[in-house]
């Protein structure tokens, strides 16, 4: 299911299923614990990546969000949480693997360079992200 753009000549129930679509990924990324992003990060990029993403100097500190152990805060939880709004957007529209090639590929509309990299190295990566994978969606 792909987001449809917002013209004229969409259908009522594209817009609908669009407007569905982002509600679900939000309603996830609202309901999960950080323990809860951590681990499906740990899972689809790993510890390093998912560091990355998150501005965090340690990977290691990924397996303890995972467990429970400790809790990312600040900027680097804002990251992990959006970061997470953005892969269950994708996963809900496409599936995990695509999730993946997404964040880790190289993206024309992001100047070439990785969505996981934009959200952890700008102020406003998360939304430059968000606004890439509604376009991907939107377009192909």
């Amino acid at each position: 299911m792909a987001i449809q753009a917002l013209q004229p000549n969409v259908s009522a129930s594209a817009d609908s299923d669009s407007e569905n679509l982002l509600n679900a990924a939000h309603r996830r990324m609202i309901d999960a614990k950080p323990a809860e992003m951590a681990a499906y990060f740990q899972n689809l990029l790993g510890q390093r990546l998912t560091a990355l993403m998150t501005g965090s100097r340690d990977p290691k500190a990924v397996g303890k969000w995972a467990r429970g152990e400790r809790a990312p805060r600040g900027e680097t939880e804002r990251r992990l949480r959006d970061g997470y709004h953005v892969a269950m957007l994708l996963t809900l529209a496409e599936d995990e693997e695509t999730a993946r090639a997404w964040l880790l590929g190289m993206n024309p509309i992001l100047r070439d360079r990785p969505p996981l990299t934009v959200i952890g190295d700008m102020p406003d990566g998360s939304e430059r992200v968000m606004g890439a994978a509604r376009a991907y969606l939107a377009h192909g």
